[in-house]
């Protein structure tokens, strides 16, 4: 790719839960503006790190509000404070004929669990999010001992998908892709199990791109974006 063409491209960190959702938005973005989009996926704190170490990121779309609120903290973003874009949810996965109807975390004590993958609740939000499911639930003392941890959400799916796991606490979004349906079955956890994953977004202040940001970013409001992360096990705040 030449110079001119990386100026031209809106270059996107995306947290791992959006990496079966992004691909579809991102085709329309391009398709009806002739905006050339590069996602880079990894967990939120990664991405962060790396933006406030001058990685040269337009937009910075996480899976919570904490880690966007880092740049704001910084003087590194555009918006006053980071932009919900979509509240997404916590499932518990289990491979086929590992667990009996009807599938709860409770069943996770069962013997048949050795390892339930779980992302590193420092660095990405729904293993934050799974830890305190866990706690909450009294489930900690049991399950311990069974966690193995993930770098982010997208690898405690790999895990669960490879059989390495044979369960996961990861994200909706995850959870419905063919290859998790194929493999096994998901259940989504009471939101009361565990503070809302507000997924929140900022534009980088020095972005090459800036504009095309902004434009992205205004993109995700309208109602072919809502309906789009929607079908992909996002939720979406009120337009």
């Amino acid at each position: 790719m030449t110079l001119a063409a990386q100026s031209k491209t809106l270059r996107i960190a995306a947290a791992a839960d959006l990496q079966p959702v992004l691909p579809a938005l991102v085709e329309n973005f391009e398709k009806s503006t002739g905006t050339h989009v590069a996602v880079s996926y990894a967990s939120s704190a990664t991405l962060a790190t790396q933006i406030l170490n001058g990685a040269p990121y337009d937009l910075f779309l996480a899976a919570n509000r904490a880690f966007p609120q880092k740049i704001v903290d910084a003087n590194l973003a555009v918006e006053p404070q980071p932009v919900t874009y979509a509240q997404g949810s916590l499932v518990l996965w289990a491979r086929r004929g590992i667990l009996r109807d009807p599938l709860t975390m409770q069943a996770l004590t069962d013997t048949a669990v050795h390892h339930i993958a779980v992302a590193d609740p420092v660095h990405a939000p729904y293993g934050a999010a799974a830890m305190a499911a866990i706690q909450k639930l009294g489930l900690a003392a049991a399950l311990q001992p069974k966690l193995v941890f993930a770098e982010n959400i997208a690898q405690a799916a790999q895990f669960g998908q490879s059989g390495n796991a044979e369960c996961a606490l990861i994200s909706k979004t995850l959870a419905i892709t063919p290859a998790m349906e194929q493999a096994g079955r998901f259940v989504a956890l009471p939101k009361s199990a565990y503070p809302p994953i507000e997924q929140g977004a900022v534009v980088v202040r020095n972005a090459a791109n800036k504009q095309a940001a902004l434009d992205f970013l205004k993109f995700m409001r309208s109602e072919s974006a809502r309906k789009l992360l929607f079908s992909g096990g996002l939720d979406t705040p009120a337009p």
